[in-house]
């Protein structure tokens, strides 16, 4: 479906020399002199390479919609992921360097969405919050108490975030995967 060049917006997937492309950050810009333009950062889908460009609104673009599917993440084998189609029983192979950072966050039998163009697999789409337990963190300091003040705490996956003073090694706390950021305790 073509658009203008204006109407990208971040998270628009677009058909762009010869590749597909993410719309990570956008900026609208009006120069003092000359038309205006958008300033667009993309991300490459199949390479993850980045590319800054300006669009006119005179411009068109393709773009594309992924189709968006239920999977469940198996298990990991060197450099590949294996998820499974729920419905079907297919497998499909993803490789850890497309996943990116969200690898840190799969656990076994976890359901997720994998986005697919014309029958490729190009993105992971975790839940937006996940619960995880807290391996060790450092005490916390008499006089510690104010609401802005946080602690540097170990998660069960390796991942290391920032979390409140009144979180202890072995409570669950929930995790925002996109951000990487202390949610809230778990129920």
């Amino acid at each position: 479906m073509k658009i203008n060049g204006n109407a990208i917006r971040p998270g628009n997937v677009i058909e762009h020399k010869n590749g597909l492309w993410i719309a990570v950050k956008i900026q609208h810009t009006q120069p003092g002199k000359g038309g205006a333009y958008l300033q667009v950062e993309l991300k490459n889908l199949r390479d993850g390479t980045k590319l800054n460009e300006r669009f006119r609104s005179s411009e068109t673009v393709e773009r594309v919609r992924l189709e968006q599917k239920p999977y469940q993440y198996l298990y990991e084998d060197g450099e590949l992921l294996t998820f499974m189609d729920a419905n079907t029983y297919e497998q499909v192979n993803i490789s850890k360097e497309l996943a990116g950072d969200k690898t840190q966050y799969l656990k076994d039998g976890m359901d997720l969405e994998i986005e697919f163009y014309e029958d490729e697999a190009l993105n992971i789409l975790l839940p937006e919050h996940l619960t995880f337990e807290i391996t060790e963190t450092e005490p916390t300091v008499k006089g510690q108490t104010a609401a802005s003040s946080y602690k540097p705490a170990m998660l069960e996956n390796g991942v290391r975030i920032m979390v409140p003073p009144f979180c202890e090694a072995g409570e669950k706390v929930v995790v925002n995967t996109e951000t990487s950021e202390y949610v809230k305790r778990a129920d």
